[in-house]
């Protein structure tokens, strides 16, 4: 008997060693503030044509957008692009035509092109595919203010380059704060000042991070905000329908409840 519960103590032990270990492999994913978060969140249009600017500087070369068309740039509640600065946008990347089987400039209607290393995985769903916050964040109340996490984790993944890198099997893998494990192949792509904007804003690495995760985020929801409303404009529909059934329910049934307290006394 008292062998039989060595045995469970120690595999329950080993158990919770390797739960541990297999918690401290996740990487540290910082819970950084998005405009859009929350149920009457928006997208930043400014926010989102800085990051669009990250991603065309440092980004596209290798990673694609396949999923996302050119002209939903100049959608309301997207980076907002005028329709010329759309297809002159657009006119900088090249797509295969299969009717003139050949290359050509891009037209407005055309999608981003997909990613150019079969490596490097395409960015037009990754805001949504990765969940950031596990265990209590990620549940109830707290995904319905705060997400599942995708441009957190994006942004922490940017952000948490050490500088330690380190040689295995003739790959540099390089120390990263938020991936799985704490190393990851791909060499940090953000650094301070890697892209300069117009207007001044913050370019440091830190910014630059939460600019291109949050236009990442839209390309993964660009119709985030016509949710929101509808989802807004239902709750309300249901709250004034909810009000004057009670209130007819409370006329129609007030002569018989006092006819009812009559007969009673």
């Amino acid at each position: 008997m008292i062998r039989k519960l060595a045995l469970t103590a120690l595999t329950a032990l080993a158990l919770t060693a390797g739960g541990a270990q297999a918690a401290g492999e996740e990487g540290h994913v910082i819970d950084f503030d998005f405009p859009f978060e929350g149920p009457f969140g928006t997208y930043d249009r400014n926010q989102l044509q800085r990051g669009l600017q990250i991603y065309t500087e440092v980004c596209a070369a290798c990673h694609g957008l396949k999923h996302v068309p050119f002209r939903t740039l100049g959608d309301e509640g997207g980076p907002a692009l005028p329709e010329d600065q759309v297809r002159a946008y657009a006119a900088n990347f090249e797509v295969y035509d299969s009717e003139i089987d050949d290359f050509r400039p891009a037209a407005a209607t055309d999608h981003f092109p997909g990613s150019g290393l079969e490596t490097a995985p395409d960015l037009s769903l990754m805001a949504k595919s990765r969940a950031g916050f596990h265990g209590p964040y990620g549940l109830g109340i707290n995904q319905l203010f705060r997400g599942i996490g995708g441009p957190e984790y994006i942004a922490s993944l940017l952000y948490g380059y050490t500088g330690e890198e380190k040689e295995e099997a003739g790959t540099v893998f390089y120390e990263n704060t938020a991936f799985p494990g704490g190393w990851i192949a791909m060499a940090p792509p953000i650094y301070d000042e890697a892209v300069t904007f117009a207007d001044g804003s913050p370019n440091d690495a830190r910014a630059l991070s939460k600019d291109v995760a949050a236009f990442l985020m839209w390309t993964a929801e660009p119709k985030m905000m016509a949710r929101k409303q509808a989802g807004f404009t239902a709750v309300l529909f249901l709250t004034v329908l909810t009000v004057l059934l009670y209130l007819t329910n409370k006329r129609l049934w007030m002569q018989i409840k006092r006819e009812t307290k009559a007969e009673a006394k």
